[in-house]
């Protein structure tokens, strides 16, 4: 999830678009120990569809895969394509690039069919002289149901598409990435390519950037997935649009918004100068109720300066610099009568050095860490730790209150197929929450997805190293560096609960909200999905 209402693209790493889908190799070749036994999956995988084939043209493209895929520096695939365009039919409309059940026959009812993909899978696992069906067959015959670990995961996996069991088929087609199991990811890849579509249920939609997720990462090995992704950018106007309906349409934006500005207003309740600096403050937004609720404190409002940092990367979803963010803020203080200045830092978060922030004498700081923190690379990624270095240069100014809102998930440091689980897991709740929320005939709904969502998916599966930018890392973990770093919670006041729970109220009842340890956690269907807390 893309945080503070506006697209984010970090330094370096292009924007996210969908990747082509492409086979490492048509001829892939099984080894048994120097008996040199040819497959060929080049019938299985001839032709893959890219998103483009979603758009509203009335037809879609498609690539011919080459042998081999090596990306140049222009990002282009070396090998050259063949692309044709057709027109849509039953199985290939623009509301269905990707196939789904009902479209495609992922479902498989028929027992030839069957015993046909169990005979295909075997041979991609075990190589094309192994003896699993004949196995089955006696097996049953005999009245027994006992084979290898490999046939009892092959009757698993075929099971698993013959019910179109989506998530399980996911998790098989990780596993096989993660283990280097070439044939196998490819064949599954294209198996899943079947069963997801961006237009379906919640986790055929999230299936689908999944997939596109491995399908990069064994194409481009990670390091540079995100340079090789392909496509253009949507105008600043229609991205703020999408942004501006996901932060409508689910609480949990607001939710975050609405936590950390309930502590700065309880902390500051008494202070006559407030200098708020916020680390990633893209359209401002954040700001305009808490500027209201200065306003309207009895006694009269203090006297608010805003520093807000972002680097010139974000100025492509504001449609300028942070000039904007401040002309619109000064406009909404000089409307309720708030004395009310702006700073701008055009820098990312981690480069900030004390200078950068102009703190004054006799201001009250408060700080503000919403959505943005998971940004910054940690002691996994290099040793500068500018994760932390960021936490203690904060603790030098000494504010009083640091406010940190993020979501509840583990994606820093896990291994590739952990990190999976917990993105499928995580992201599952997501989509099922917008679900709810927003019609899936939305006209809208497949574009705020793709660009305020997928990149994130696709990021956390694809990439490693410093271009994994998606690091998440649960509430404990932010507990123990902020301890560290010489923090004190900051318990958040009982008038902030009860105005989050009316907020919910407005939504559907299978959000949950809890109060744990001096944090809130917002949730959907009890699994937590953001974390606001606050520090002093």
């Amino acid at each position: 999830m893309s945080g503070r209402l506006y697209y984010q693209p970090i330094q370096e790493i292009e924007p996210y678009c969908l990747p082509q889908f492409q086979t490492v190799d048509h001829h892939l070749q099984y080894n048994d120990g120097g008996k040199g036994a040819h497959f060929s999956l080049q019938n299985s995988y001839e032709q893959y569809c890219t998103l483009e084939s979603s758009s509203a043209n009335g037809s879609y493209t498609i690539y011919n895969s080459p042998s081999t895929v090596t990306f140049s520096p222009n990002r282009s695939p070396m090998s050259q394509q063949e692309s044709q365009s057709y027109p849509p039919d039953l199985h290939h409309s623009p509301d269905n690039a990707y196939g789904s059940p009902m479209s495609a026959s992922c479902i498989t009812n028929d027992a030839s069919d069957l015993k046909h993909k169990l005979r295909e899978l075997e041979s991609v696992m075990l190589g094309p002289d192994s003896d699993i069906i004949d196995g089955i067959d006696s097996t049953y015959q005999n009245g027994t149901n006992k084979g290898s670990p490999e046939m009892d995961s092959g009757r698993q996996i075929i099971g698993a598409i013959a019910k179109g069991d989506l998530k399980h088929v996911l998790i098989a087609c990780a596993k096989a990435v993660s283990e280097n199991e070439l044939l196998l990811a490819n064949w599954l890849m294209y198996e899943l390519r079947q069963m997801v579509s961006v237009s379906g249920e919640p986790i055929q939609r999230l299936g689908a950037y999944m997939l596109e997720g491995l399908v990069a990462r064994l194409n481009s090995s990670g390091s540079s997935i995100c340079k090789s992704l392909r496509c253009k950018e949507p105008a600043s106007s229609d991205l703020l649009s999408y942004m501006h309906i996901l932060y409508e349409v689910c609480p949990y934006f607001k939710f975050g918004y609405m936590s950390a500005n309930g502590a700065i207003a309880e902390a500051m309740k008494d202070e006559d100068r407030v200098h708020i600096i916020d680390f990633q403050i893209g359209q401002g937004s954040q700001w305009i109720t808490l500027i209201q609720a200065f306003a309207a404190r009895p006694g009269g409002p203090p006297h608010i300066r805003i520093t807000g940092i972002d680097d010139s990367m974000s100025a492509y979803a504001r449609g300028g610099g942070l000039g904007i963010v401040g002309k619109r803020l000064s406009k909404l203080a000089e409307q309720f009568k708030v004395p009310f200045k702006f700073h701008a830092a055009n820098m990312s978060g981690y480069d900030v050095q004390l200078e950068n922030l102009g703190v004054q004498q006799g201001e009250a700081v408060a700080v503000n860490f919403a959505f943005m923190l998971h940004h910054v690379p940690d002691e996994s990624v290099s040793t500068e730790n500018y994760r932390d270095r960021l936490l203690m240069l904060v603790k030098r100014l000494s504010p009083k209150v640091v406010t940190l809102v993020e979501q509840e998930s583990n994606t820093n440091t896990a291994a590739f197929y952990p990190r999976f689980l917990e993105a499928l897991n995580y992201y599952t709740a997501m989509f099922e929450s917008i679900d709810v929320n927003l019609a899936r005939g939305h006209k809208e709904r497949i574009n705020i997805e793709q660009h305020c969502l997928a990149r994130d998916v696709v990021n956390i599966i694809a990439c490693e190293g410093p271009e994994r930018i998606e690091r998440h890392e649960l509430l404990g973990k932010w507990r123990s560096r902020f301890t560290m770093a010489g923090f004190r919670p900051y318990p958040l006041s009982s008038v902030v609960n009860a105005t989050i729970k009316t907020l919910l109220e407005n939504y559907w009842n299978g959000y949950t909200l809890q109060e744990r340890d001096g944090a809130l956690f917002l949730g959907w269907m009890n699994r937590d999905l953001v974390a606001s807390c606050a520090w002093r």
